[in-house]
């Protein structure tokens, strides 16, 4: 298989087991937190190498893996999880489009009751965004982690950013009534029409901070950092005088 091709089901599910079976006591994602992870990371104004979000992957405060983790889980676990950033990545870039990996619940099973004890970790939030909730938790936890597309002064890319976050708990009163607006003004009838803007939003972000993630330093090279004929470091796939060389 080309090492650049996106994940089947099957590699879906396996990824989440093996990231299941990170060492204790690291806290990793799970599938769908990390695809929106991967999102929020690849929609960032810099250019983030694996090096520095990986880590968040396989635990949320960063920890690092132990030294003596098993090599053939990693290797496998870090393929999978580079795989799918780079066919999230090309797909954005050529498509202005991708299909994020959300859990649609059975009508016909009924919910697991959470413990008494337990609160809901979705309290608040509507029956259309309960299904696409924990991957854009995911994508925000991205935000948190790399903050400098939250820092962004730019209405476009809060107004973006608000569409992506509706769908989490809103925790003060600002954001209720951000939520109450988008409600209001752009209602969400089906999940369809959740996932649609979902992935519409995050495409609006890719744009915005494209220009910013790929510009070029003002430094002078004798040859270019980048070969015309290597890959783009975009991810597209495409050779980089075809990509984001072209100009």
């Amino acid at each position: 298989m080309a090492t650049h091709a996106d994940l089947t089901d099957a590699e879906f599910a396996e990824l989440d087991d093996l990231l299941a079976s990170t060492p204790e006591p690291l806290q990793p994602l799970d599938a769908v937190m990390l695809d929106g992870f991967l999102c929020g990371v690849i929609v960032q104004p810099v250019l983030l190498e694996p090096a520095a979000w990986m880590p968040h992957v396989f635990d949320m405060n960063g920890e690092l893996l132990p030294d003596d983790v098993d090599a053939a889980w990693h290797t496998r676990v870090s393929e999978l999880i580079l795989r799918r950033h780079a066919a999230l990545n090309r797909t954005l870039a050529e498509d202005g489009w991708f299909d994020p990996l959300i859990l649609e619940m059975d009508d016909e099973a009924p919910a697991e009751p959470l413990p008494a004890d337990e609160p809901d970790p979705w309290a608040g939030v509507s029956e259309v965004s309960r299904p696409v909730a924990p991957w854009v938790a995911g994508f925000h936890f991205a935000t948190i982690c790399f903050a400098d597309l939250t820092e962004i002064a730019d209405d476009a890319v809060m107004a973006a950013l608000a569409r992506v976050f509706r769908h989490l708990p809103a925790e003060t009163d600002e954001e209720r009534e951000v939520v109450a607006t988008l409600d209001r003004e752009q209602p969400l009838k089906t999940l369809d029409d959740a996932i649609e803007e979902l992935v519409a939003s995050v495409a609006d972000l890719y744009d915005l901070t494209m220009d910013e993630r790929y510009k070029v330093e003002t430094i002078r090279r004798e040859e270019p950092k980048v070969g015309r004929n290597d890959p783009c470091p975009c991810g597209s796939g495409k050779k980089f005088k075809q990509c984001h060389g072209a100009a």
